[in-house]
């Protein structure tokens, strides 16, 4: 085995670009479980044409397209400024309304302005999501838990601390509550996550990096050659997600 070699190949996959929230460069590299839910087929159920609809955090946009929802009837916010624009150029133009948000999740919208706020994997502010969602309208989230991804930031990260360790179903479910909105669906689970390649490891977690912060393959090559032995042994890198899902009414 060649160090420089490795070295030098690993940070040809740090450096790939990375736009909206899409990762097809790794699509065959690597294996999520599938949750015992379907995000997808939820928020279906509960749109319909006639709706405002928020998307919060929308990434690029994707998840939004495919829910093919009237355009004039459709708002987004997302905090990430390459994100923006990209959506400035892809959904702007559609006739998609776009908001900005900042750390304090302060939401851009009037109040009363929704009948139904999809958010997946985007931090929130209860008080906000209160105000901006009309009266008995739905809130749907699915959110990254606290506990997502520990056994790899702990396996790349030197003396790593999770940010978020009381994000999870229990707490947020709690929030709601306390904030008069009816739980009317909950569920939360962990999921495997299987890395077949240092490409697909390397390039997730430069993209994820509140979970690797300062990861970067000069300065963590260690802890990389760790995970090159484990790929070595076992065939793939394991690591275990969180995630758990909401919907709500606003009472």
């Amino acid at each position: 085995m060649n160090i420089n070699a490795l070295k030098n190949e690993w940070i040809k996959y740090e450096e790939v670009k990375f736009e909206g929230w899409d990762f097809s460069y790794i699509k065959n590299d690597w294996e999520n479980e599938t949750l015992p839910w379907n995000y997808a087929g939820i928020v279906n159920k509960y749109l319909s044409p006639a709706l405002e609809l928020l998307d919060m955090g929308t990434g690029g946009g994707e998840f939004l397209l495919s829910l093919n929802h009237p355009y004039e009837k459709t708002s987004v916010t997302e905090g990430w400024q390459p994100n923006i624009e990209l959506l400035k150029r892809k959904l702007v133009p559609l006739g998609i309304n776009l908001a900005s948000i900042d750390d304090d999740d302060i939401i851009d919208y009037d109040d009363n302005s929704f009948d139904i706020i999809i958010n997946r994997h985007e931090s929130f502010n209860v008080n906000e999501v209160k105000r901006v969602l009309k009266p008995n309208g739905v809130f749907i989230t699915q959110q990254v838990g606290g506990k997502n991804g520990n056994r790899l930031s702990n396996m790349l990260i030197p003396d790593f601390q999770p940010k978020f360790i009381n994000l999870n179903l229990r707490n947020t479910q709690h929030e709601l509550e306390n904030s008069h909105f009816e739980i009317v669906f909950a569920n939360e689970y962990f999921p495997y996550q299987k890395f077949f390649n240092m490409k697909a490891l390397i390039y997730y977690a430069k993209v994820i990096e509140w979970e690797f912060p300062v990861f970067n393959v000069k300065d963590n090559f260690e802890q990389l050659l760790n995970a090159f032995k484990e790929l070595t042994l076992n065939g793939y890198i394991l690591n275990y997600e969180h995630r758990f899902i909401i919907v709500a009414y606003n009472k």
